[in-house]
């Protein structure tokens, strides 16, 4: 329940950071100049599909969480063995935050209009995506071979469930991320539309890079560690 709370904790910080920036609390109507002159970022600017994505990667987010938390009470019995860490993941976390770093980039170019920079960016953090889920396939066929199998300790299926998920939410934003990078290709400039779809590519890319941290911590048997000194800080 610890684990869950505190994941909660830091999803509501963050979205309630991303809102401030966003003016969600802004009263245009008692600030000051022309009559009928609403400000450049005021709410009613903020796209829907940014509200509506925000809205979707924080019940990802919790969807996570409780995998986590069912992973901590499983964790209390007697037959819990946790498979050893395949150390492809390390290689893997660092082309996933490649894969951040690209789309990272890739608004900031969109923005400035740059155009190749973008069509550059976009299509590094997808081949970096792509390399990311070959890894962790490399990942599952390592612990096969080393007779970690799905039915032979609920530890394995946990680390498979919880891997194999995440690997899903990769997948599902390829198919948002190539339509992006068909569109950008197709075009010649850097339309408002485009500007966005970057955006929230990087956006969600941003949010399961965040929660691959959190998992890697979990499975590499950290977590315990960070709950007891949160517990300690809390107290």
């Amino acid at each position: 329940m610890s684990v869950i709370l505190v994941f909660l904790l830091v999803i509501f910080c963050v979205a309630g950071w991303w809102l401030a920036n966003q003016r969600i609390m802004s009263k245009p109507w008692l600030e000051g100049g022309v009559v009928g002159a609403l400000p450049d970022n005021d709410v009613t600017h903020m796209p829907t599909a940014k509200v509506g994505l925000g809205v979707l990667l924080a019940v990802i987010g919790g969807l996570f969480a409780l995998f986590a938390s069912a992973y901590f009470m499983r964790m209390e019995y007697a037959d819990w063995q946790a498979p050893p860490m395949p150390a492809v993941l390390w290689l893997n976390t660092g082309i996933l935050a490649l894969a951040s770093v690209a789309l990272h980039c890739a608004v900031v170019a969109a923005r400035g209009g740059r155009m190749d920079t973008t069509r550059l960016a976009l299509a590094a953090a997808a081949i970096a995506s792509l390399v990311f889920l070959a890894g962790q396939l490399v990942a599952w066929r390592e612990l096969a071979a080393e007779g970690h199998n799905l039915r032979v300790n609920a530890a394995n299926g946990f680390f498979y469930l919880i891997t194999g998920m995440h690997g899903l939410h990769i997948i599902g934003g390829l198919v948002g991320l190539g339509w992006t990078v068909r569109q950008v290709w197709r075009s010649q400039t850097i339309t408002a539309r485009l500007r966005l779809g970057v955006e929230l590519c990087a956006m969600y890319w941003h949010v399961l890079f965040v929660i691959w941290l959190g998992l890697f911590v979990l499975l590499a048997g950290w977590a315990s560690n960070l709950v007891a000194a949160c517990r300690q800080l809390l107290m």
